[in-house]
């Protein structure tokens, strides 16, 4: 039960009683079907300084991708963005009657963090959605008040129950089996920069209690470059119930091999709540990138999963194809393609931070 005095509660604020939890739902694994995926049309020229035109040609490529396999919903913040995004996809030969329009404005477009979080009851056949507070990555880029409504907006327009937890979360920082246990990094999380008012048990029951889940995985480090301080999508991947996909550095001069050596290490402790050792798969990183002398945040985790595709973000260097093998070996059922994300990659994310999954019930 909970409790009747939130300030009894190891949550102070918690503010729905019965949680989604308590109510049925969980948040379902990528890797299962899909109603659609969301997105948010790229527009904030800051973003990507001096480099935006060249974004939407891989964008595009993304999405004709995802639409031969399910329904690609996009945010646009207006008429004129919407004629855009529709004249430039039918050039890029994309099947347009799969792809719908929202006219839910936005500051940004990175859909992971400020979209919809969708939940499903399953015993029941419906579906929810959780608004998270947003703060931009700790306020880092400010303006973000239409991202922070996005979810609301898409829960209102389709009459879904949405839950408000009002604390920050950001989907990029957690990764789920469908099974009860979620993965997340200590470096976001736990960073005073989003909840500096809860501490990681407070943290660990909102997960719980809001994506329907019984366990909470924490590594420590996020990769050199990452403007999120560290989320797990680029990182540690779930690709089914028990195998993760951790990215591994093996040049020991790079400023990425030891924090991902400890992420390995911790990975290779724990277990699942069946008492399984997690089956962990090792990840190239790619080679550097830069951009203006910026260290880029560019990694093969950072894949999106489809109904039949996975998307995997390459860089036009040597391990592209090997990487692309690794992840095909898991994925029998779905075709595992790479898509350049030389230039996406300059606004420090890629095609698993634009995409956020709408489950099927």
């Amino acid at each position: 039960m909970m409790p009747q005095n939130l300030s009894d509660s190891p949550t102070p604020g918690l503010s729905e009683s019965p949680t989604p939890k308590q109510l049925g739902y969980y948040f379902p694994a990528e890797f299962a079907p899909h109603e659609a995926t969301w997105l948010s049309w790229p527009h904030k020229e800051e973003s990507w300084p001096g480099k935006i035109e060249t974004i939407y040609e891989p964008y595009a490529q993304f999405i004709k991708a995802l639409a031969e396999n399910e329904l690609v919903r996009i945010n646009v913040n207006d008429e004129k963005m919407k004629s855009f995004a529709q004249n430039f996809l039918s050039e890029e030969n994309v099947n347009m009657q799969q792809v719908e329009f929202f006219l839910h404005p936005t500051n940004d477009a990175w859909c992971r963090d400020h979209g919809p979080a969708f939940i499903i009851n399953p015993n029941k056949k419906i579906k929810a959605i959780i608004d998270w507070n947003y703060n931009a990555w700790g306020n880092k880029y400010p303006p973000y008040d239409l991202d922070d409504v996005i979810p609301t907006l898409i829960g209102t327009h389709f009459n879904l129950p949405v839950f408000h937890p009002h604390i920050i979360m950001e989907g990029g920082s957690v990764e789920f089996n469908g099974k009860g246990t979620l993965l997340t990094s200590k470096s976001c999380l736990l960073n005073p920069n989003r909840n500096p008012q809860l501490n990681q048990q407070q943290i660990e029951f909102y997960l719980c209690e809001y994506y329907g889940v019984d366990q909470i995985l924490w590594v420590d480090e996020g990769i050199e470059g990452d403007d999120t301080d560290g989320h797990i999508d680029d990182t540690v991947r779930f690709v089914n119930e028990d195998t993760v996909i951790t990215v591994v550095e093996q040049n020991k001069e790079d400023e990425n091999y030891e924090p991902l050596k400890k992420n390995l290490q911790q990975l290779k402790t724990m277990r699942l709540l069946n008492g399984k050792q997690l089956n962990i798969i090792e990840l190239p990183m790619p080679d550097e990138v830069f951009y203006e002398g910026h260290r880029l945040p560019a990694s093969y985790a950072n894949f999106y999963i489809a109904n039949n595709v996975v998307i995997v973000p390459v860089y036009d260097c040597d391990n592209d194809t090997k990487a692309l093998e690794i992840i095909q070996q898991f994925f029998p059922l779905r075709k595992v393609i790479g898509i350049s994300s030389v230039d996406i990659v300059w606004g420090l994310g890629s095609f698993h931070c634009l995409s956020q999954q709408e489950p099927k019930v």
